[in-house]
């Protein structure tokens, strides 16, 4: 079947994954109000067309951190991609290469740091969460910028993890033949069994509850790359994050996956821009279900935006090249 557009993976997710493979990237947390929100705000933009202007030549470039891309469109971290197909994270970063973009790798990939790196020249941040043991926590960091990567993209929205009740269902962990591969090594790569959700039960034993705004500063002692803070909706934590000295902020609700009834991302994009007030970029992380979407945010001048869980969707089909089709779908409308 020929894909015109990236809404047509989420069917295809839905009838091949996994049912606890598909709720895991697909649900939210609680009523999953904010879920559903972060598509309905997109649809109350709309816009605004200007005619008899050239387009006969369209430059879609932009430069983040001093890296230039082909457009204002990353790939944002989303975790344990071999659930989705085998080539996982190996796929989604030779994808993003291919088009001239950056890929944010996620701290609990099934594919490690190094493993990615392996793959090829491209452009790559790296998303942090901070464990209670804080060797750990250095450890992966170096690791990562020993392999090449050039930002972290430090998710500050999760001290426990969100109410997400599919999980709960349908008793979610890891499936066997998989780990957490930048923890292999550590005793940290499996996740047990639990009554409820194995990846609450990993996170409650294991992320560090009292991460605070010193910890931004901490990171900076122990690595040259550029913190970029995720999980910012707040005009008041944008000036701290400043403060802070982060090189960047991430407008994220975490895929809704965290606090239900927050503001979508797009709602708070406003507020978080005004507030810092052009010193440092902004950045919006979200689920663009149509390409026009993030097009549509650009009046609000963000930086970029990060393509969220429906990444995995297309991981189902033929691994590098669904993904570059999936470039291909939002490239084509955006511009």
């Amino acid at each position: 079947m020929e894909i015109t557009n990236v809404t047509e993976y989420e069917a295809i997710a839905k009838e091949k994954l996994p049912k606890m493979v598909y709720d895991y990237y697909a649900s939210g947390a609680e009523d999953q109000w904010t879920l559903q929100e972060n598509r309905n705000a997109f649809a109350r933009i709309l816009f605004r067309p200007r005619i008899l202007i050239d387009v006969s030549k369209i430059d879609m470039t932009t430069t983040i951190l001093g890296f230039k891309i082909s457009m204002p469109i990353m790939v944002a971290p989303t975790a344990m991609q071999k659930m989705a197909h085998p080539e996982g994270e190996y796929a989604t970063a030779r994808a993003a290469s291919a088009a001239g973009t950056i890929m944010t790798l996620s701290s609990w990939a099934t594919s490690s740091v190094e493993e990615v790196a392996s793959t090829g020249p491209g452009i790559r941040f790296f998303q942090l969460y901070v464990y209670k043991n804080r060797k750990v926590v250095e450890q992966l960091v170096r690791r990562a910028e020993r392999a090449g990567f050039k930002a972290i993209a430090l998710t500050v929205d999760t001290p426990r993890l969100g109410r997400r009740e599919s999980d709960i269902k349908n008793r979610f962990t890891l499936p066997p033949n998989l780990t957490l591969k930048n923890f292999e090594g550590l005793d940290l790569g499996k996740m047990d069994e639990a009554n409820d959700s194995g990846l609450a039960s990993y996170v409650a034993g294991q992320i560090d509850r009292t991460l605070s705004w010193k910890d931004v500063q901490w990171l900076q002692t122990i690595t040259s790359m550029p913190i970029l803070v995720k999980g910012v909706i707040t005009g008041e934590d944008a000036r701290i994050a400043i403060q802070a000295g982060a090189a960047g902020i991430i407008v994220s609700n975490h895929g809704a996956r965290q606090l239900d009834y927050v503001p979508a991302t797009i709602s708070a994009l406003e507020e978080v821009v005004k507030a810092t007030q052009g010193r440092i970029p902004v950045f919006l992380d979200g689920v663009f279900v149509v390409a026009q979407m993030s097009s549509r945010h650009l009046h609000l001048e963000p930086r970029g935006s990060l393509l969220e869980d429906q990444w995995c969707s297309h991981l189902l089909r033929k691994e590098r090249l669904e993904s570059e089709r999936c470039f291909k779908c939002y490239v084509m409308s955006s511009s």
